[in-house]
């Protein structure tokens, strides 16, 4: 006859938490647990940066009056804030990249 018991899932070896292995010295061990503890800490710090960006978003979708030399414009602050960021960055890499090559020996 057959058992009415629900038979036990195999174990996933990728979700298993992480034993030593047989001949696996301390060093190894330890850096086996710092790349762990790097990946884990880099999930949850992408995952904070998210919530952040999101509440954000979330908090400035009002319309502002944007005033040029000439003329002016109304804008999502959340596209004005973008806007800021990205030529901010942009700005960054290129005077990165000026002073790299005028500074770089010859």
């Amino acid at each position: 006859m057959t058992s009415t018991e629900p038979e036990a899932p195999a174990p996933d070896p990728e979700n298993e938490s992480p034993a030593p292995t047989p001949g696996e010295s301390r060093q190894d061990r330890a850096r086996r647990h710092a790349r762990l503890t790097r990946l884990y800490a880099g999930a949850f710090g992408f995952v904070a940066v998210l919530t952040i960006l999101v509440i954000l978003i979330t908090k400035n979708t009002g319309a502002v009056k944007l005033d040029w030399a000439v003329g002016s414009t109304r804008a999502s602050l959340v596209w004005i804030i973008l806007a800021a960021a990205v030529l901010g960055w942009l700005l960054g890499v290129v005077t990165a990249v000026v002073f790299h090559h005028r500074t770089r020996r010859r």
